[in-house]
């Protein structure tokens, strides 16, 4: 009893450690200690990012089926801005990691800066788009007249405003490098808090604020990205964390700017090659109604709310994959990848048996209608079956990015999801006429593909030789 409680004492003294952000020396002493001390604040900061969506989906859900129909088309075409943002964060967390392992703190700052102008620049052309056409947007996914005509000016505030997604992502990218994940974590804490509080204001109304609708979600997602921005400006310049950014580094360095880019191309590539199957995946989804679409859409949000803590775990592993290697320690930066996995796999099977006994109770958290309900709790338990395959995937991939290998998981991206996955999900939902269930074991399958050919890969050991 007296062991039991000084683990559980220890355990929470960690914790305590890791929400901190007092310790960043992750390139000695315990793997286990730094796959802890990283993972917690990257687990809460992705767990965070996915409660944008879980609130949004919460509060316009009340507003109706083509309400959280338009909100799931767009975020699919977000998918591709988030593609490029993560993408690019790939290569900037990679390139800042392997500068602090190196000693090259003045380096990973210049890096940082690089990143921001590059982020700014592919959120105008971005932003430029989504203001002008919103409505034809709607129309290329599948969105029925009706639906276009009420949810566009959402579409219009999340494509004009996606500057502050592209930071967010970037800057946060630049803290999880260099192991200030707290600081990460904080930032969207904030975030999210502020996006809570001015959903149902701005979609219902208060006061003297009028019910923008299903408008007003984007408009107060914008605004809580867009004041954690600012915070994480203030951060940098301020020099609250292991990254300080002082005005003469505000500068343009074409050889680090071309690194970044060499480097995040293949970060991109793979994104947008597997978001844009997302897109065509909701394409299908859209010939079978806006009711299956919107159970998808519920079903695809409470998927992302744990597949984020695992994206956090993920995260972790490519830190201390791209400082080991920094500090010349490749053996260690391998175990600490199979560890991380091994912890990901215990707690994505929790998740998958928590919905595979409870999918319909909590796609009635989100809405009552008898085909919502049914779409979302099939896509859960489908997709969920494949979890602990995810989980082993999720850090394989992020590893080879941490050590700035971004061709590999392109080249598995790009077979795994446009040769198999897309012809499955048309073949099996549209032309066998197995409907929604097609589409399901298309995203299982394939997922559980790029798990395999991932490990297989990874166990070649090529990606320690990779220089950035």
């Amino acid at each position: 009893m007296t062991q039991n409680r000084l683990s559980l004492q220890r355990i929470f003294s960690y914790f305590k450690t890791a929400i901190s952000g007092k310790e960043q020396e992750f390139t000695s002493g315990s793997i286990r200690r730094a796959i802890f001390m990283l993972s917690v604040p990257m687990v809460l900061e992705m767990m965070m990012e996915s409660i944008f969506f879980l609130v949004d989906a919460y509060f316009v859900s009340s507003l109706g089926a083509n309400a959280i129909a338009t909100v799931g088309l767009t975020e699919s075409v977000l998918t591709l801005v988030y593609a490029i943002a993560i993408g690019l964060s790939m290569g900037v967390t990679a390139i800042v990691a392997r500068r602090i392992g190196e000693k090259d703190v003045p380096g990973a700052s210049q890096t940082a800066v690089q990143s921001i102008f590059l982020g700014i620049a592919v959120a105008i052309l971005v932003s430029i788009i989504g203001i002008l056409f919103p409505k034809e947007i709607l129309g290329l996914m599948g969105g029925e007249p009706e639906l276009i005509a009420e949810g566009y000016k959402y579409t219009q505030v999340l494509l004009g405003g996606n500057v502050t997604i592209m930071l967010l992502f970037l800057i946060n990218a630049v803290f999880r490098g260099a192991g200030d994940a707290s600081v990460a974590m904080r930032v969207l804490i904030f975030s999210n808090l502020l996006n809570i509080i001015l959903d149902p204001m701005l979609i219902f109304g208060f006061g003297p604020i009028p019910a923008f609708g299903v408008q007003g979600a984007a408009i107060a997602t914008t605004i809580g990205r867009g004041s954690a921005v600012i915070f994480q400006l203030l951060i940098l310049f301020y020099g609250w964390s292991k990254i300080k950014v002082t005005f003469k580094d505000l500068v343009l360095r074409a050889e680090i700017m071309m690194n970044l880019i060499k480097v995040s191309l293949g970060g991109i590539g793979q994104f947008i090659i597997g978001t844009s199957s997302w897109v065509f995946l909701m394409r299908i989804m859209a010939e079978f109604g806006s009711e299956v679409l919107a159970g998808y859409t519920i079903a695809i949000r409470v998927l992302m709310f744990t597949l984020m803590p695992s994206w956090g775990m993920s995260n972790a592993a490519a830190t201390l994959v791209g400082q080991n290697l920094g500090a010349q320690k490749p053996e260690r930066a391998e175990q600490s990848v199979w560890k991380t996995g091994k912890y990901n796999a215990y707690f994505m099977l929790g998740v998958s048996l928590f919905y595979l006994l409870f999918a319909e109770a909590i796609i009635r958290i989100f809405s009552t209608e008898a085909l919502v309900v049914e779409y979302g709790a099939l896509s859960l338990r489908v997709i969920a079956a494949g979890y602990v395959f995810y989980a082993y995937g999720m850090v394989i991939i992020q590893s080879f990015n941490g050590a700035g290998d971004t061709k590999t998981p392109t080249i598995i991206n790009f077979f795994c999801f446009w040769v198999f996955q897309l012809p499955f999900a048309y073949l099996a939902a549209l032309v066998f006429e197995w409907g929604a269930m097609g589409v399901f074991l298309a995203i299982t399958f394939a997922e559980i593909l790029i798990a395999v050919i991932g490990i297989i890969w990874f166990r070649k050991g090529s990606w320690k030789s990779v220089k950035v």
